[in-house]
């Protein structure tokens, strides 16, 4: 871990969203150097699937030796915000940091994604972010060491980071131009930079989207603490930069990245928006241990491994009334490749049913990929999430149901398909 110094002691840092995940580490990392924390996100009260409030962060940052204020705020809102900012005020006599960490996602296609999800990143992101930094830098332009930092990619204008998700890389976009914009107009005044995991960081987030067994493939939120500590640490001088948490760290001295793995030794989850993936992440991961799931299979190892038609029966073979009543969807495969064709999966209806053609109901998800891909994808040799992430995996309709066939993966891998 990197050392604290006391740098931050006795400065006040405003976090947003940190009631959990990366906001709450970086929180606590400022906290251990007696740092005061306004804790600005939404959750007051104790949300059903997720973990942590506004209070019980406060109450971890002041177990940490800082000072904390918890303050309700929705950013999309500007007298909320503007609220937050005067108790701070008037609480800890300043603001010196601003860390825009609150986020909204949703990795679905332009037919995919309600404008009502396009409206909450938009207005979480993008907006949510420069309102955020507007209400909060006459007060960082009267600091000693004034640091906005933005939790957001650099800006990479690879489409494959666009096709798949259009809504949120721009909205994700909006965070890291605000980062390119407030830094020049604040040059010599404010440091604004942003911060980016090189991999996938075990949050909530993460565990919704990845489903379980996910978080083996990621990183702690310490590492982002560790670099964002990193650069708030520097003098204002360092400003619009793109930062890569595993890069500063490097610079920092730091060798042993290890230490900040969910399971030490287990091959990592690229995150979005860096160009070495995910074409260079297949070479990364398989020199690391992983499975080479891209890679096309040899000649007969589609037979070898077992057909389409083997692979769907393996899964009539776990389905049942329990199973239908947990998901309640409908899902269609167009497969390519060495055994294209359509088949679907029926989850909606009686003890569920699979077939070859299209599926009796309306399909409520519908799935593209190699054929190879797909056995592979539930024999258990290649995870959904790497698959979608690296472009192999298609996915249009319901993202929710598309997550939910992860567990009747699980219940295939333990009849040993």
């Amino acid at each position: 871990m990197l050392q604290n110094t006391g740098k931050l002691a006795g400065l006040t840092l405003f976090v947003t969203g940190g009631s959990r995940g990366i906001g709450k580490a970086i929180a606590l990392k400022a906290a251990r150097d007696g740092a005061n924390v306004v804790i600005a996100a939404k959750t007051a009260v104790p949300h059903p699937k997720l973990p942590g409030t506004i209070y019980t962060a406060a109450e971890e940052v002041e177990a940490a030796g800082g000072k904390a204020l918890a303050c309700v705020v929705d950013i999309r809102d500007e007298q909320q915000i503007s609220e937050a900012v005067q108790k701070a005020v008037d609480k800890f006599g300043g603001i010196d940091i601003l860390v825009n960490n609150a986020s909204a996602i949703s990795l679905t296609g332009t037919l995919e994604t309600p404008m009502k999800k396009v409206d909450l990143m938009l207005g979480i992101n993008l907006r949510g972010t420069y309102l955020t930094s507007k209400i909060v830098i006459p007060h960082l332009l009267k600091s000693r060491s004034p640091h906005i930092l933005n939790l957001a990619p650099p800006l990479n204008l690879n489409p494959i980071w666009f096709k798949n998700h259009t809504a949120y890389t721009m909205a994700k976009y909006g965070m890291s131009m605000c980062v390119l914009g407030m830094a020049e107009e604040f040059r010599g005044q404010i440091a604004v930079n942003a911060l980016w995991p090189r991999t996938a960081i075990q949050t909530a987030a993460m565990d919704m989207l990845g489903g379980d067994g996910i978080s083996k493939q990621c990183r702690t939120g310490d590492i982002m603490a560790d670099a964002a500590y990193a650069i708030l640490t520097k003098p204002t001088e360092f400003t619009g930069n793109f930062v890569v948490d595993e890069d500063i760290l490097k610079q920092q001295g730091i060798r042993d990245f290890d230490q900040y793995a969910v399971q030490p030794g287990h091959p990592l989850l690229p995150d979005f928006f860096l160009d070495e993936a995910p074409e260079e992440l297949v070479k990364k991961m398989e020199q690391h241990g992983a499975t080479p799931a891209f890679k096309p299979p040899p000649s007969g190892a589609a037979a070898a491994s077992g057909s389409i038609e083997k692979t769907f029966n393996a899964i009539q073979g776990v389905l049942n009334e329990d199973v239908v009543k947990s998901v309640k969807g409908v899902y269609q495969f167009d497969l390519s490749g060495e055994h294209a064709g359509v088949w679907f999966l029926d989850l909606k209806s009686g003890a569920g049913s699979t077939g070859e053609g299209q599926p009796p109901a309306k399909a409520d998800v519908f799935m593209s990929m190699d054929s190879g891909d797909f056995t592979k994808m539930f024999a258990g040799k290649l995870k959904p999430t790497l698959a979608f992430m690296s472009g192999k995996l298609k996915i249009k309709g319901d993202m929710a149901l598309a997550m939910k066939l992860e567990k009747l993966m699980g219940r295939m891998n333990k009849a040993k398909l």
